[in-house]
């Protein structure tokens, strides 16, 4: 059964940017725009630059700008790694 909630983890090349729980993820790939739910497949992605959104459980949003990176899906796991990675 899949969990309430997916795991995020935004890095960049020095540090951690946020991490937390969420309900959905929205990032930009080299492919176009991706949304992320609970129970998503695994995957794993190129980044183009621009946002990514975090929802929260509570409706409110995250927004890093990441640049040059990847994104890794696997049991509601999520990780965005970006050469440069900020909270705007």
């Amino acid at each position: 059964m899949a969990s309430a909630a997916l795991n995020v983890s935004v890095v960049s090349a020095d540090r951690q940017v946020w991490s937390g729980e969420a309900t959905m993820v929205v990032a930009r790939t080299v492919e176009g725009e991706i949304g992320i739910l609970v129970g998503h497949e695994p995957l794993l992605a190129i980044l183009s630059s621009g946002e990514v959104r975090v929802t929260l459980a509570d409706g409110s949003k995250i927004v890093a700008q990441a640049d040059d990176g990847f994104l890794s899906v696997a049991n509601d796991e999520i990780t965005i790694v970006a050469g440069k990675a900020e909270l705007v």
